[in-house]
């Protein structure tokens, strides 16, 4: 396997992606490196929507205008050589704006006048041009990033709230961060196999930590990818969720691929229908060792997708794939039934699939499991004042949603 170099080499072209997954993304960036990407994971925040709204429609989903807006005043800060620098943005929808970024994102360049830089996407969808060039070794460093960032992920939203020590679960995630970026750049213990005790390893060394006896209250998060695992992208909710006495839930990033590949697997045919199989086998497998795992420590664990699948599957609920689609409503019907009563859906003004698919059926699994749910729209305009006065409505019990 390529050894990744921590510094930039000659030939290696500057990779830069935008910020998305708080847990996932210190260690997935090594994912995308090889010997011709050298990838940066941008994270500065100052000024990125106003720059976002400079360039981009306003109209565009919230989502669209942190990530151009990211990128561009990286671009334009000069700490890149632009003829040396390529941009990669994800698309994974088909039916939904996301299906369009790049080329919302090739405008908003020519908007700002920079002309020296390609634009690549990480695209499982055929057809699509200007790919990243994606090797074996590169997909398997993206499997154990996916693994470990749930269960840090998991972890840290357990522990954090309770801890006796102030920034003791921080500081331990980011001990982990380093043992585990070490072992994704190099290429070592980078088996399937040991992943079982390596899940004990980190699960041991975060139950260390002294935390208080006092149950919290617990608040599930659900909706659209970036508003739900990215601070940018939520405002910071769950540091403000945190300060308010509340314990959060948000389930794992590998539940998303394995609801984008079950979607996509029935209409594939030959090699690629059993690559989406053996791929969709495997992250269920390794789901269900981190959840017995969590189980088997004393931690809260919720359902494997494929557990909550059958689950689900008996409600007869209305379904459509489009963006983050009925994985939406599964979430919530899962945290309904592991006890999560109080659920804050998370999505982007104007996100027409969230809208429809995620909020849409809100009001009646109310009615149906007699839980509360919340919803809030992020966009450029929003006030951190109204963010605050929504989440209020779950943690006053006397009000009604």
């Amino acid at each position: 396997m390529y050894k990744i170099n921590a510094e930039q080499v000659p030939g290696q072209k500057t990779l830069i992606i935008p910020s998305m997954f708080d847990h996932h993304f210190p260690l997935m960036k090594y994912a995308f490196c090889s010997e011709e990407y050298y990838p940066v994971i941008l994270d500065h925040a100052e000024n990125i929507v106003q720059t976002g709204l400079k360039y981009v429609n306003p109209d565009v989903c919230y989502p669209c205008v942190v990530n151009i807006g990211q990128i561009i005043s990286a671009l334009q800060s000069g700490k890149y050589d632009l003829k040396n620098t390529l941009l990669l943005m994800p698309t994974f929808g088909e039916r939904c704006l996301g299906a369009n970024y790049t080329e919302i994102l090739k405008k908003a360049l020519q908007n700002a006048g920079i002309q020296d830089v390609k634009v690549i996407t990480f695209s499982v969808r055929p057809g699509e041009d200007n790919k990243i060039h994606m090797q074996y070794f590169m997909f398997l460093r993206a499997f154990f990033s996916m693994q470990y960032g749930d269960l840090l992920l998991y972890l840290s939203q357990q522990i954090r709230p309770y801890e006796i020590e102030s920034g003791a679960t921080d500081r331990c995630m980011q001990k982990w961060i380093q043992i585990l970026s070490h072992h994704i750049r190099t290429g070592t213990k980078l088996n399937p196999l040991l992943l079982k005790s390596h899940f004990r390893e980190i699960i041991a060394d975060f139950s260390k930590i002294e935390r208080s006896s006092v149950k919290k209250q617990r608040v599930g998060i659900v909706g659209e990818l970036f508003t739900r695992y990215c601070h940018l992208g939520n405002r910071d909710i769950v540091k403000y969720l945190e300060q308010e006495n509340c314990e959060t839930f948000m389930n794992g990033l590998s539940s998303y691929f394995l609801y984008y590949i079950d979607n996509h697997k029935k209409e594939a045919k030959g090699a690629l229908r059993l690559g989406y199989h053996a791929i969709f086998r495997m992250i269920v497998t390794f789901q269900k060792i981190m959840t017995k795992s969590l189980q088997q420590a004393g931690f809260f664990a919720f359902y494997d997708y494929e557990t909550l699948k059958h689950k689900f599957s008996k409600e007869k609920m209305e379904l459509d794939s489009v963006g983050d689609g009925w994985l939406i409503s599964m979430d919530i019907f899962g945290c309904f039934q592991r006890g999560i009563m109080d659920i804050l859906g998370v999505q982007a003004f104007r996100c027409i699939p969230s809208h429809i698919y995620g909020r849409g059926q809100y009001a009646s699994m109310m009615r149906k499991y007699h839980g509360r749910i919340v919803s809030l729209d992020f966009d450029a305009s929003l006030p951190e004042v109204n963010i605050h006065n929504r989440i209020y409505l779950l943690l006053n019990p006397s009000r009604k949603v």
